[in-house]
Formats: C-alpha cells, structure tokens, sequence
C-alpha cells in the first residue's frame, strides 16, 4: 500500500486518540450543514425563503463543540451555529418549514432562523439581542450543579456580543457561583461591518478570563479537532469540579451578516486568506491525506447527503400557513391547576409577615424553587422578608446575587428551562430596568415563541410615600402591563399578598408581583396560617356601594377606603389584584351597578392603567355610563424627595376633587 500523501493543511489537526469512525463522522457533521447552506443560498435566491444568516467557514465550531457534549446537555446557539442543530439530529424538514415561517416550524411562523429552541434536543436558541442567551446558560447549568448532575451547559456569542451588559454580567455570574458552563466566543473578525479593531481594545477576547477569575483559552475555530478536544477537556473538568470557562475561537465568515449585507467591506486578501483556511476542505484534505477516507468515500457521503436533502425538502408542498386565532391564548401558559382553598385558622399578619409567610410555604411545597437576589441571603433582604431563610433552605436554594439585574433574570429563566423554579427579588423595582430585556423579550415572548416555560416570579418592592425620591419610589407596573404573556399581580391586602405569591409561585408562567412598600410594616389583618391559592384573574369587591365605583389596586385601595370614611359617600371600590389578566367582568358589573368610574392609580396618570382601563369601559359599557369615566393618577413628572413635593405628586391628593367632579356630573 502507498505511503499517505504529506499533510499540506493550514492547521495541525492532532488527533490524538479519535479513532476512524469518529474523525469521518466530524466531517459528516461539518459538510451536512455546509451542503444545506448552500442550498438555502440558493433558496434565497430564488425567493423561497426570506432571510439567511450564514455560517459558511464556521461550520467546525458548532460541530466540534457539540460533539464534544453529551447529548443531554444543554447548547445554547446562535444564528450562524446550524450545526448544533444538524448534530442534534433536528430534521431538515422540519427545520426549512421554520424558515419559511409555516406552521410545522417549531415557532408556527411566530419568528424566524434561529430564534427558537427544542428542549427535546436540549437546544435553547437566541434572541436577536445576542447577549441574553448567555445568562440562561448560567440558569441550566445551576440546576446541574444544584441537583448534583455531573453536567455542563454550552452557550455562543459572537465578538460583537462581548460588548454587551449580559457577557460581563453572565461571565462573572458564573465565576461567583462556579457554575459547569462553557462560554464560546466566535470571533470571526465583524461585527456586521464593524472590524474587530472598533470593537475592543485588549489584544484577544480571551483576556477577560483572568478579570473574572477563570480559565480561558483561545483555538483555531476551523480546525475541527483542536475545538473538539479543547471543549471536551473543559467539559469533563467542569463535570467533576464545577466551574465556567472561556474559549475565544478564532474563525472568519465568508458571507455577509446576513445574505443581503454582502461583503464589500471586507479586504480581497482578508477574504483569500480565510477561503484557503476553509474548515471542511481543510479537514477533507486531513482525512485523505492520512488514509483515514478516499476520495470516493467523500463524493459517495456527499451523494448521500444531497439525497437527504432532497427528501427533506421534497416535503414542503405539505407545508401549511400558520393558524390564526390560537395567538392570543399561546401568549402565555395556562395555569390549569384548581386554586387551593385555605384551612379556617388565621392569625394577625403585617403585610411583609404575609409575603415572607408565603415565600417559606412555598420554598416547603417545591423543592426546587430557588429564590435570588441582592443581599437576601445572610442579611434576609433590605426588608428582611427573607430572614432566616439562609439557615432553613440552604444557600443552594437561597442565593446571593451579584449586582447584575439581567443576568440573575436570565439564569431564572435557564432554571425554569431547566424544570425548576425561580423567584428573584428586584432589591427596589426602580432596578428592573437593568433586567427589563430579559423580561420582555424572553420571559414574556419565549412561551408564545416556541412553546418553552419560564416558570419566574420577580418580586417588586415598589410605590412612593416613604420619602425615598425618584428612584426608589417609582410605580412602573404600566412599563409591563404593554407586554404579552406576563402575570402581573398588585396586592393590597396581607391575605392577598399572601395567596396571590402562592399563586404566583405555582402557577408556570412569568409573574411580576408588586409589593408596596409602604404596606409592609402599616398594615395588619387576619390571614389564613396555611397554603391556599387565588384564582387567575379574579378581582375583589372591597365594598358595595349605589352613587359610583373607585377601581383602584395597592396603596389605592387604601387611599379608596380612607375617602370613603372620610366623605360618608355611598361608593363601590373595586380592588383589581391582577392587573395582567384584567378581571372585565367585575370591570362591567361595576359599571351596571352604579354608573359612573373613577380608575384610582399611584403611577403617573398620563398612559397609567387607567387610561386602558377608562378606554375599554367606555367601548364596551357605554350605555351603562351616566358620566365620562375619570381617572386619578400622579403627577406627570418624575416621583420627588422632599415630604411636601411628595405629596402633592401622590394622585390621592386629586382624589377628592375628582370624586366631586365624577358624583356632580
């Protein structure tokens, strides 16, 4: 037999100790993605499908990294990264449909490319945002090590998304907690158009492994090899003695961003020097040049896959458009358990005594529920809801977070992915903007999307009157109350505040619980001692009454009540509790029974609540209405400091002249 013809690649390709079968199903792995690029190409071309972000010259990053991971590990991709999915065994067919937005793609034509997951095939897909995926990564890869799984989970970026909040704030999540995570960075050079020389100033992207206090590594991204064996090695590290790292693979892509971007910016010899280094005509000259496959295996593996593409695609004809009218009810999961009713005993509970009552029976009932946040461990939180906790549960399940809103966010929701369940504390809910992509575009999209549940409670210390100024005292439930697919709760009351967080943590969708603060420690009342639950979207008369009705939630209720014992009017108050689903039923009744509305609200008036809620009465109930339904909210301008400003910012100074207004019209 003739000697193997010299190695001529432009990588070393060590194989170490893979045998045969194992190299040659790399470069099946490498060219079946290849081959359906160019396919797409193609497709794109002829109108077939819409849009395409091409991996073409990166194909030996997805495959070598997940070969690298067992199967029931969880990937977290990126659009350039078909290769993951092709590994996983997720068929073309099925995988062209959600290109063309049909409704045997697996979003039914909600979203497009890569912007889905299959928890099947342990694939979580991104966002178009780029950096959240990271912190969900950090979510799955805490459930391993909280369960005792010897796992890791695996997660992309690009070199454009290291500029991004969530890879500092994922990273060093990670680092703080040791958390089995491998974090991927392929830099192929562009940011879109922008060269890698606008986007940073330290020499490799590696670098900032040493700032977080971790391992990294920087590879060739096109040799096959060289990533199958560097993520290995950390894997199995990680698995044993959990811990993230990070390898900054170095590759270049062929094509544009994406298909209609071209790439004109990009220098002819740049381009040469990275088509010369293509990883699978590369890894093909390896294979043959070693005798481990001929070239008549090579063009009989690529008939074979040509054949398979074929049949693939052959099915699309089959395809049909997406069904509307189930858009609506998939926005959010539906809680379809029976609310459990409460025993008889009561005993005298403040407000805050209710919450931290309901998170410890709920931290009883589910085993896997873990609560972060701020400061909420040893110290029990700002508000010491949480105290003693630390010492009954564990600081597996009661954590300490970093000041990194986002990240902690997005890890709840890998746990939720993950089977288990989160809640995170907001330390004010001032601070949710630092987290506010993370809620709404994953936790209220991913269920709508594909299917996926984010079993997530963010609690929210929120309202004014504690002389706290403008960013601590801020009512921003109308921020959320826009957005599809949240739960949004309001109590005003210690037993509501307790079975509604009951509810809340049961219930396996996206909640958002307000808690003023100014209730905490000022208001007491019976509430049951044992676990019970309140139904979804139910709200609660407060009192009846002939001359008018005050709908109103939180501190309004109170505000409600103290007019009315005051002015010795015969009013109905209406306490709305959930404010996502919003309770039109009662809403109607209301209007039926007394005929005229104030909408009471502590936020800002001007797109408040109320202005929903005055709209939908006046479409649907007008011809119940004696008068124009009014509402009462603050003052259009931040929430201020000093106690006179306060004040007169409060909408309960409006209050009364309104009420006069509404009874004298």
């Amino acid at each position: 037999m003739d000697a193997p013809t010299p190695i001529s690649t432009a990588f070393a390709f060590g194989r170490k100790a893979l045998p045969d079968p194992t190299l040659l199903s790399l470069y099946r792995d490498m060219l079946l993605p290849r081959m359906i690029e160019e396919k797409m190409l193609s497709y794109l071309r002829q109108g077939k499908i819409s849009k395409w972000f091409s991996g073409i010259g990166q194909e030996a990053i997805a495959v070598g990294c997940t070969a690298a991971l067992r199967p029931d590990e969880m990937i977290f991709p990126m659009h350039r990264n078909l290769g993951v999915f092709t590994s996983r065994d997720i068929s073309l067919r099925q995988l062209y449909a959600q290109w063309q937005g049909k409704m045997e793609g697996f979003t039914k034509g909600r979203d497009r490319s890569f912007h889905f997951g299959s928890l099947e095939h342990h694939i979580v897909g991104m966002i178009s945002h780029l950096g959240p995926q990271l912190s969900l990564a950090d979510g799955v890869a805490l459930a391993y090590k909280n369960r005792g799984e010897k796992k890791v989970s695996l997660a992309f970026t690009g070199e454009g998304g290291t500029s991004e909040g969530e890879f500092h704030e994922a990273l060093n999540l990670a680092a703080v907690w040791q958390l089995p995570v491998i974090f991927i960075i392929e830099n192929n050079g562009y940011g879109l158009s922008t060269p890698t020389s606008e986007q940073y100033r330290c020499e490799h992207l590696v670098d900032r492994a040493h700032g977080y206090g971790i391992e990294g590594v920087r590879i060739e991204g096109n040799d096959v090899l060289e990533v199958y064996h560097q993520v290995s090695a950390f894997a199995q590290m990680s698995r044993e003695q959990p811990q993230p790292f990070l390898i900054e693979c170095n590759t270049f892509r062929q094509r544009g961003h994406e298909e209609a971007s071209g790439t004109k910016y990009v220098p002819q010899d740049l381009m040469d020097e990275w088509v010369a280094k293509d990883p699978v005509e590369q890894y093909r000259q390896y294979l043959i040049a070693e005798g481990v496959m001929t070239e008549a295996q090579d063009l009989q593996y690529r008939a074979q896959i040509s054949s398979y593409i074929k049949e693939e695609l052959s099915h699309s004809d089959s395809f049909t458009d997406p069904v509307q009218g189930a858009e609506v009810a998939d926005a959010v999961v539906t809680h379809s358990v029976v609310p459990a009713v409460p025993a008889a005993e009561k005993k005298s509970m403040r407000f805050i005594d209710a919450i931290s009552d309901a998170l410890d029976q709920g931290m009883s009932k589910h085993d896997e529920l873990v609560l972060m946040g701020q400061d909420i461990a040893d110290y029990g939180g700002v508000f010491k809801i949480t105290d003693g906790f630390l010492a009954k549960y564990g600081a597996e399940r009661v954590r300490n977070t970093p000041l990194c809103e986002s990240a902690v966010i997005g890890a709840a929701l890998g746990l939720s992915l993950a089977g288990m369940k989160a809640m995170v504390e907001m330390q004010f809910a001032d601070f949710v903007t630092c987290g506010f992509n993370q809620i709404v575009n994953n936790l209220a999209k991913i269920h709508y999307r594909w299917g996926a549940i984010a079993d997530v409670v963010v609690r929210m210390p929120t309202g004014g009157t504690m002389r706290a100024g403008p960013f601590h005292s801020q009512s921003n439930e109308a921020w959320f109350f826009h957005v599809p697919g949240l739960r949004i709760v309001y109590p005003s009351t210690p037993a509501d505040a307790k079975g509604l967080l009951l509810t809340a943590l049961q219930d396996p969708a996206p909640y958002l619980y307000f808690e003023h603060k100014a209730l905490y420690r000022s208001l007491e009342d019976e509430v049951p001692t044992g676990y019970y639950e309140l139904a979804v979207g139910e709200a609660r008369s407060v009192r009846s009454g002939a001359e008018a009705t005050i709908i109103t939630y939180g501190m309004g209720v109170k505000w409600a009540e103290d007019w009315v014992a005051e002015s010795g009017k015969d009013v109905a108050i209406l306490d709305l509790r959930w404010l996502s689903p919003l309770d039109h039923q009662a809403i109607r009744a209301q209007a039926a029974a007394t005929h005229r509305i104030l909408v009471l609200h502590e936020d800002n008036q001007t797109g408040g609540i109320g202005a929903e809620i005055a709209a939908w009465i006046q479409e649907e109930c007008w011809e119940d209405l004696d008068a124009p339904v009014m509402r009462c909210g603050s003052l259009d301008t931040p929430i201020p400091f000093a106690p006179a400003l306060e004040d007169d910012y409060m909408a309960s100074k409006r209050l009364s002249a309104q009420m006069d207004r509404l009874l004298s019209y």
